[in-house]
């Protein structure tokens, strides 16, 4: 199966480039210490260690055991820092777990049937009032239709990893069980080969009514 629920293809990514993902978290995650906080797909930990800087409880998740050691390996002594392999669309946490939640360009990873999954079990672990953080790709970002097409609007790399292009009415269509704060599409661009290109990402809040 294409896409981010094929565990072999993100093993093979992070095992052969490493920690890829550096600098700067740009995302404005306003959250306070000793708040519970849950990842999905923290990757390299790029995000998680913004967090545990805050003094923030961090849970980090991912479908890779390389992402996970990579996580383990640099996150600080004495950071209140877990992580373990697991799958988004099946959270191994009980319901109304966690403060909040980030998903920072991983769930346009899954196919539709499997985000829809994935948005159920984030509102099943946030706590009332809790608050949703979420980054995804727009369909306005130059690598939307390259590669081969595998679902409307998502898109397979030769690395065998899919991408999704979203709406910003998708992402509050998929969401419906939370509350939104702020959805705004953020727009740039960047040098390739010479040439500049639109990138494109959809940056939104959601709660949990209480």
């Amino acid at each position: 199966m294409t896409g981010y629920r094929n565990a072999d293809n993100w093993e093979n990514d992070y095992a052969r480039r490493g920690r890829v993902w550096s600098g700067a978290v740009h995302q404005h995650i306003p959250l306070v210490a000793g708040k519970r906080i849950l990842e999905l797909g923290c990757g390299n930990g790029k995000t998680c260690n913004a967090l545990l800087e805050k003094k923030c409880q961090v849970v980090g998740i991912d479908f890779s055991f390389s992402a996970i050691h990579l996580c383990i390996s640099h996150t600080p002594k004495n950071a209140d820092g877990h992580f373990a392999v697991a799958d988004v669309c099946s959270l191994p946490f009980r319901e109304a777990s966690f403060d909040a939640v980030t998903a920072f360009h991983v769930i346009g990873h899954l196919l539709a049937g499997d985000r829809s999954r994935c948005a159920r079990e984030v509102a099943r672990v946030l706590r009332p009032g809790g608050i949703l953080y979420f980054s995804d790709f727009a369909k306005y970002d130059f690598r939307a239709g390259t590669g081969c097409e595998i679902e409307s609007q998502t898109f397979s790399r030769k690395n065998g990893i899919g991408t999704h292009y979203f709406s910003e009415d998708e992402v509050s269509a998929l969401f419906h069980d939370l509350t939104p704060c702020e959805l705004r599409t953020r727009c740039w661009t960047m040098k390739v080969r010479g040439q500049l290109l639109p990138r494109a990402e959809i940056s939104a809040s959601f709660t949990k009514n209480v």
